[in-house]
């Protein structure tokens, strides 16, 4: 049964879903009718926001960014703030440099990596998450006026909503699905902005993706910018497509213009 008020992501997340949530939720809830011991599939589930929202009994929640997945990980266990925390730039490049530090060394699995990416998370540019090819964090320091950081506190109120829930990185291709799974998909825009995670998205990539989404026995939703050539691939794969305007709050240059999404799904109606 869902909370009367769903919990909030603590990340500030370029391309979030939170505006679509309640959607999906609609969708999640019809199929549950149907399959009650369905089980939640992201294979890049980002900040959460759709999966708080849904708050499934059981999820599989995966993402391509190895070091989302393990604050992710700490979250679940319930993180605490060590690290000094403030809205100031040399703190920021300091913190910085100590994250790619322990992602250089082999700590990048670590309880300080998930307070740091949570930080830098926080305090970056426009909440970006970029990695140079080297697999350094290189997002600049940030202009917000007051950042309201979460305490240990409230990670530790977030930590049980997120018991049930199985937390992985890597490549879509390797998750374990069952056939009733609900998968909701929210890769990388096609854009040309690609550099996520170590080795981007490629158009390769969003083809493998749609093609390993209409095998699925089960539902499957699918969200992304309405590219003609995303929208081509889709209605090729047989998928059913809604045309959305999307709110675009965070962006690499400023633009806060409304951005035409396509929902594609197989298997469940819209």
């Amino acid at each position: 049964m869902l909370a009367e008020r769903a919990p909030e992501t603590p990340l500030k997340w370029a391309g979030g879903k939170r505006w679509l949530a309640p959607r999906l939720r609609q969708l999640w809830q019809s199929y549950l009718l149907s399959a009650p011991k369905a089980r939640l599939v992201e294979p890049f589930c980002g900040s959460l926001s759709v999966a708080l929202s849904l708050q499934p009994e059981r999820a599989l929640l995966n993402d391509l960014n190895p070091h989302l997945i393990n604050f992710w990980r700490h979250v679940q266990r319930g993180l605490r703030i060590d690290i000094p925390m403030r809205n100031d730039k040399a703190l920021y490049y300091a913190h910085r440099a100590r994250f790619n530090a322990l992602i250089a060394d082999g700590g990048a699995d670590s309880a300080e990596a998930a307070q740091l990416f949570y930080y830098l998370n926080r305090t970056g540019f426009n909440g970006l998450c970029r990695f140079n090819r080297r697999g350094a964090f290189n997002v600049p320091f940030g202009r917000y006026k007051r950042i309201p950081y979460w305490t240990s506190a409230e990670f530790a109120a977030l930590a049980p909503a997120l018991a049930g829930w199985t937390f992985t990185a890597g490549n879509f291709e390797a998750l374990a699905l069952q056939p009733d799974d609900f998968i909701y998909a929210d890769p990388p825009y096609d854009v040309e902005f690609t550099s996520y995670a170590a080795g981007g998205f490629s158009w390769a990539d969003q083809v493998r993706l749609a093609e390993w989404l209409s095998a699925h026995t089960g539902a499957v939703v699918l969200s992304n910018q309405a590219t003609q050539r995303i929208v081509e691939l889709y209605q090729a794969c047989g998928f059913e497509l809604l045309y959305l305007e999307a709110p675009r709050r965070i962006s690499a240059n400023g633009n806060r213009a409304p951005a035409c999404e396509v929902l594609a799904a197989k298997h469940i109606a819209l």
